[in-house]
């Protein structure tokens, strides 16, 4: 991309617009104007308008006369060339259009306008003492309280009370309205903060961490059991970048859920980090992109698109809990964003740190290969030990029936409450139950845009597609046969298994933490609170439990279905499944009181309950590595995935049949399929899949290109490439 340059009045341009197409259009520079690369212009396109990205001077391809002229150049600080390099670079890999990768990149376009004037609310002066303090209005004073002016929606957003309650504030003169641009520039985080103390593994690890700050482009692996403290680990080489004047990026798999996460780095660094993820405001987001364009936000924290943020001076990327499924991005541009960081790392000549517990067998191969580093903390911090795992064999001791829990487990969740301690309840299955059925005819009640079941949702009084978002009320009439409040929830989910907990248990304090019921982050804060403060004596959860949290008065995990995960053909389950329970186990036992974790499992014998009991994690991944590489699978081999959709069935079937006639036939490449998905309808769209499998000196890029160079695909029909597929549905 070479050197940025000014292009003046009469010079030919390429603007990258960011829609879905391959490359830049060109444009000519007006008189009156003139632009540097990276410079974000308003172009004419058809019959409208559009914003893009000068990209570098023009190919010469138009004619003069057909040029057009750019309108004008927006007043935001220009897209760096190391972001435009790292646009391009993953649009060839993911073989998406470079305008549509560029679309993350340029997510809040209003941030690109001059900020308008705005009503914002502070704390009043003088406090009306009649006026009625509500706990929501509680939370909202203690947002205002201390902070600079916010708008109303930033407000009741992060309160988690309706607009009305500001707007009732402001007229019981408890809330006074100013005029503002917006926030000002964030606060700084302060390196030279003391941190908390080290334990000598912790502070050999952080000196390594803070070493490799200044020695450009590194990759390494903090590898440490849970309640190790690699978080205070890695806040040092935090400390070490902004020492440098750099900017750091923290990516977190839930990132609106992670309270504790962002109290931890406040207590350490003085200032909150700025935050990046789908839960802010439109003018949250607006603020943060500006920010960190004009390099104020030093420090940001966010989910997976957090990588396309214009960072003017990034100078180090941290990846914790890398091994989490959900930074990878299942739609539009389909990414990895622990792979794309490591990308990030190198074009910027900066380190990348990945942190996890229980590391996926793809780093732990490039740790082997010697491409990345391993740093290693053994131990839990302050001396707190592993907690205990048992499992359950259900087969011999299973619950009775209408009941989810076992005798042991039972006996355990009494002896523990009866302690004054805390229980967490562990079950990945989110609602009332998975499955309704008719117990007249048994029929299923199904989505009708996807082929998967509706969810209860009792709490809700739905019933819920969880992958395209449908939702129905429960018939009073079968809709097959017409029988009358005939239908059966079949299998637990959360609400369920709280149903039962709150029945035997009914002195116990409980509550639910699952992605449905926790409505906004100020709610999950709230839940992790309550447990801290010895609030509630029993959490139910699904995964999100797992994120991180730490409750020093836990010391029982009751895993439900520990099984659930392991069936199907994914060839990642049993990791999968592992790091899944690893991680929840490890909320056991954190401070001075021993944990213990029961799994309830058919499969008492099966590796991942095996490796889980017995602690012996490395045992478990060499099986799994000697079982991929056996097979050729990754990350010892490669997969790219071709899913073929459209709302004509006959139409997608004969496409997809068309692209097997035409697969590629090389040495070391092989074409499965085509074949229905196992989610053959989603969103209305039926889905056919193809799979690539290449052994890893293949270019598997070039070969896509060949393969889809001549394809046809006609109107309606939709092509999605996902290039290292984790997820086969």
């Amino acid at each position: 991309m070479g050197i940025s340059k000014t292009f003046l009045p009469g010079q030919r341009i390429a603007v990258m617009l960011p829609l879905p197409l391959p490359g830049p259009y060109d444009y000519l520079v007006p008189e009156g104007l003139a632009v540097e690369a990276g410079a974000f212009v308003r172009v004419p396109l058809g019959r409208r308008d559009e914003v893009g990205v000068v990209w570098g001077p023009g190919t010469d391809t138009v004619a003069p006369a057909k040029l057009r002229e750019v309108r004008g150049r927006l007043p935001a600080p220009p897209l760096p060339e190391i972001s435009r390099r790292f646009v391009e670079w993953v649009g060839d890999y993911c073989l998406a259009p470079t305008g549509a990768v560029l679309k993350m990149a340029m997510s809040v376009t209003a941030a690109l306008e001059p900020p308008r004037p705005m009503v914002a609310y502070r704390a009043a002066a003088v406090q009306d003492a009649s006026a009625r303090l509500t706990p929501a209005r509680r939370r909202v004073l203690e947002l205002v309280t201390g902070t600079p002016p916010l708008p109303a929606a930033d407000l009741s957003r992060e309160a988690g009370v309706s607009p009305s309650v500001i707007r009732g504030m402001a007229d019981a003169g408890l809330l006074e309205a100013v005029a503002t641009c917006r926030s000002p520039a964030p606060p700084e985080p302060d390196w030279r903060r003391p941190g908390p103390s080290l334990s000598r593994a912790q502070h050999e690890a952080a000196q390594d961490l803070a070493a490799k700050v200044v020695d450009g482009f590194s990759v390494t692996l903090l590898e440490g059991v849970t309640g190790s403290g690699k978080t205070e680990v890695y806040f040092e080489a935090i400390a070490a970048a902004l020492q440098k004047g750099r900017q750091v990026l923290v990516l977190l798999p839930e990132i609106a859920l992670s309270a504790q996460w962002l109290e931890r780095f406040a207590r350490r660094f003085g200032a909150p980090p700025a935050e990046w993820h789908s839960d802010l405001s439109a003018g949250q987001r607006r603020d943060t992109w500006r920010a960190v364009a004009e390099g104020a936000a030093r420090v940001v924290v966010g989910a997976r698109s957090a990588l396309f943020l214009p960072y003017p001076d990034l100078g180090l990327i941290v990846v914790d809990e890398e091994h989490d499924s959900s930074f990878k991005q299942e739609d539009g541009t389909i990414y990895h964003a622990r792979d794309m960081a490591v990308v990030r790392g190198r074009l910027g000549e900066h380190p990348v740190v990945l942190a996890s517990a229980t590391p996926s067998l793809e780093t732990q191969a490039n740790v082997q290969a010697g491409r990345y580093r391993r740093l290693h903390l053994p131990d839990r911090h302050a001396g707190a030990a592993m907690p205990g795992v048992a499992a359950v064999d259900m087969r011999r001791n299973g619950p009775p029936r209408r009941s989810w829990l076992s005798p042991p487990l039972l006996a355990a969740l009494e002896e523990t409450l009866a302690a004054g301690e805390q229980a967490m309840l562990f079950l990945n299955r989110r609602g009332y139950a998975p499955l309704t059925l008719c117990r007249g005819c048994g029929m299923r009640l199904q989505c009708p845009n996807c082929t998967a079941w509706l969810v209860e949702h009792r709490l809700l009084g739905r019933l819920q597609c969880h992958h395209c978002g449908h939702q129905a009320r429960l018939p009073s009439l079968c809709p097959s046969c017409g029988a009358a409040d005939s239908f059966a929830a079949c299998g637990p989910g959360v609400e369920r298994l709280y149903e039962e907990v709150a029945a035997r248990f009914p002195d116990a304090r409980c509550a639910i933490m699952a992605s449905d019921t926790v409505a906004s982050p100020a709610a999950a804060a709230e839940l992790v609170r309550r447990m801290e403060a010895r609030e509630l004596d029993l959490l139910v959860g699904t995964q999100i439990v797992a994120k991180g949290h730490h409750f020093p008065l836990l010391t029982l995990v009751g895993v439900i279905d520990a099984d659930l995960g392991l069936a199907g053909g994914d060839l990642r389950a049993a990791e999968r499944t592992y790091q899944l329970l690893a991680q929840v186990a490890g909320r056991a036992g954190r401070s001075e009181h021993p944990g213990r974790v029961l799994l309830q499992t058919y499969q008492p014998d099966h590796p991942v309950m095996q490796a889980l009991v017995s602690g012996d994690a490395e045992r478990f991944y060499a099986e799994e590595a000697a079982g991929r590489r056996a097979a050729g699978m990754p990350p010892f081999g490669k997969l790219a995935a071709l899913i073929v959709s459209g709302a004509d069935a006959a139409r997608v079937d004969a496409v997809a049949r068309r692209l097997a006639r035409s697969a590629p036939r090389l040495p070391g490449v092989t074409v499965l399929g085509p074949a229905p998905a196992p989610l053959a309808m989603l969103r209305g769209r039926h889905r056919v899949r193809l799979l690539l499998r290449a052994e890893r000196r293949v270019n598997v890029q070039a070969t896509l290109r060949g393969w889809l160079s001549t394809a046809e695909i006609p109107g309606g029909v939709r092509l999605q490439v996902d290039v290292d597929p984790y997820g086969f549905l």
